[in-house]
């Protein structure tokens, strides 16, 4: 593709997490290949910033755009706010004066033994989430090891690759930690506090089993504001969300929506079922203002990495410092009208070819999942597991033809 044809970004997503405008993709853009991490050559057309959903970073969460109103950020923004009391009165007139001054107060009911509750869960989960701060930045993140692994966000631990690391821990005390690894194209990271052992960890959970209208509890610090619970519930899943990092980079998550409260810190913690499961990590936000100078907080629209994606990538930093993706091996165009991902070239020899993909199909479906874009092409393939065999249902660019193929994606 031509620099020249290249669609510009999008100003209503504004700056990047620390207020630096976000750089104009490379005119490369619409020619890569593969989805592996955006530090491999051959990855499935990750641009650096995507025109058509950008989103925009921040050190500790971030922005979306849902359409004209909406903007994406990283959870990690600073917002004020006021919390204003709510009290009932009687409004009927009564020659009887009622003082509650002079009545005991009655025990709230606490449910913390109570298993499925949000106190059950909190009481269960706290212990295990941390607060990270760099010279920079603050997020969260989660204990995945009694000798100091914490899983987090990448916009929110590398920063702290070179100026440091500090985690505070539930119970208030402060610990140096480490910079382990961390991949931008996916957003996730590892962190090592030091000096510490057994700690409390969080379990994982299987994110696929998850449906819509489960309830869910994220955990984190918003605002600097350490073992904040919040509750709600899956509002929708499969949700591709691209956000820009700084540096030029940008990530793109296969993202569980919430409606519970997801704020700037919150960045890297813990999405947990009523079991208190890890099933996500929280990485971005939504916002309905425009002017890319503000910084807003939570809307109800929350977005976090599947827990089941986070912990294959995190595995692989543990081991190798560095991530990759299953390929389909096929590049993908940003500029097409139609409804689903175009394909621009096929990798010879890839999966893609071998499944007899070509340039000018268009994929409309991967098993039971509908396409109707180029990023939701890319987290979906991201979505499965290497060696995988997945059904794509093609059509040529007029939506006509229709066929289905299978492809077996990458095995390393």
């Amino acid at each position: 593709m031509k620099e020249q044809d290249q669609q510009q970004p999008d100003p209503r997503w504004g700056q990047n997490y620390f207020g630096v405008p976000a750089g104009d993709r490379p005119a490369s853009f619409d020619q890569e290949f593969g989805t592996h991490s955006q530090s491999d050559n051959d990855r499935l057309a990750q641009p650096e910033q995507a025109a058509n959903a950008a989103v925009e970073t921040r050190r500790a969460p971030k922005k979306i755009g849902l359409g004209s109103a909406l903007a994406l950020m990283l959870v990690g923004s600073i917002v004020t706010g006021g919390v204003v009391g709510i009290g009932a009165t009687q409004l009927t007139k009564s020659s009887n004066v009622v003082s509650t001054l002079e009545q005991p107060s009655v025990p709230s009911q606490n449910n913390a033994d109570q298993a499925g509750s949000v106190e059950h869960v909190a009481a269960a989960v706290l212990p295990a989430v941390v607060s990270i701060q760099t010279a920079n930045a603050e997020g969260s993140g989660s204990i995945i090891s009694s000798d100091g692994l914490v899983l987090t966000n990448h916009h929110v631990a590398a920063p702290g690759e070179r100026s440091g690391l500090q985690v505070t821990l539930n119970d208030g005390s402060t610990h140096p930690a480490d910079f382990v690894a961390s991949d931008a194209a996916t957003d996730i990271a590892i962190i090592k506090i030091r000096d510490v052992s057994n700690l409390p960890v969080l379990e994982f959970g299987d994110s696929s089993s998850l449906v819509v209208g489960q309830e869910v509890v994220a955990v984190g610090a918003p605002l600097g504001l350490n073992s904040t619970v919040t509750s709600g519930i899956v509002s929708a899943m499969n949700r591709p969300v691209r956000a820009s990092q700084d540096g030029g980079e940008s990530s793109l998550i296969d993202g569980i929506q919430t409606d519970a409260a997801i704020n700037p810190g919150n960045s890297g913690g813990p999405l947990v079922d009523m079991q208190g499961h890890l099933v996500g990590m929280n990485s971005v936000i939504a916002s309905l203002s425009q002017n890319s100078s503000s910084q807003s907080g939570s809307i109800g629209l929350g977005f976090a990495i599947p827990s089941n994606f986070a912990k294959r990538v995190a595995d692989q930093l543990v081991k190798t410092g560095k991530a990759s993706q299953p390929m389909l091996a096929v590049s993908v165009s940003y500029q097409s009208p139609v409804q689903g991902a175009l394909i621009a070239g096929v990798q010879k020899g890839g999966a893609g070819d071998r499944a007899g993909l070509k340039a000018g199909d268009v994929v409309t479906q991967l098993d039971d999942r509908r396409i109707d874009s180029a990023d939701a092409l890319i987290a979906a393939v991201r979505s499965h597991n290497f060696g995988e065999t997945i059904t794509l249902k093609v059509t040529d660019e007029r939506g006509q033809n229709e066929r289905t193929v299978e492809a077996t994606l990458s095995n390393d």
